[in-house]
């Protein structure tokens, strides 16, 4: 899969991917069952139409927050840490691409003037105090 970069830990734990614009056919899942979130890629033509529905309620229970983003326009530098904070990738992200955060540590930095991204997470947010710690 040379559209999809993973980061993993020293035991091999998937902390984060990117997804790059070259998406396949048809539906693609990226997430596995039971991350908190869940990522798929659509590649249909037109005329094509997706069954309506409503989703049922279904509990769920996160234990951390999980967030992706998707660069709508310019550039950005996602670095990934582990839970040590150490840093194991630098990845550059351009417009179309999606970054997916599972567990450890990340940081951006905002490459080109007017970049635009979309930030998407679980929640309910529970503040800033409760959410994150910086470093």
């Amino acid at each position: 899969m040379d559209n999809v970069v993973e980061v993993r830990d020293a035991s091999g734990a998937l902390l984060a991917y990117k997804i790059g614009t070259n998406l396949p056919d048809g539906l693609k899942p990226y997430s596995k069952e039971a991350d908190f979130i869940q990522v798929l890629s659509w590649g249909y033509q037109s005329g094509k139409k997706l069954q309506s529905h409503i989703h049922l309620p279904s509990p769920r229970v996160a234990s951390h927050t999980q967030e992706a983003i998707v660069v709508l326009s310019g550039r950005v530098k996602a670095d990934v840490f582990d839970r040590n904070r150490d840093i194991l990738a630098q990845l550059i992200l351009q417009a179309g691409d999606c970054m997916v955060f599972l567990d450890g540590g990340h940081g951006y930095e905002i490459l080109n003037d007017n970049t635009h991204v979309l930030e998407i997470k679980n929640g309910p947010y529970p503040g800033l105090e409760a959410d994150k710690e910086k470093f």
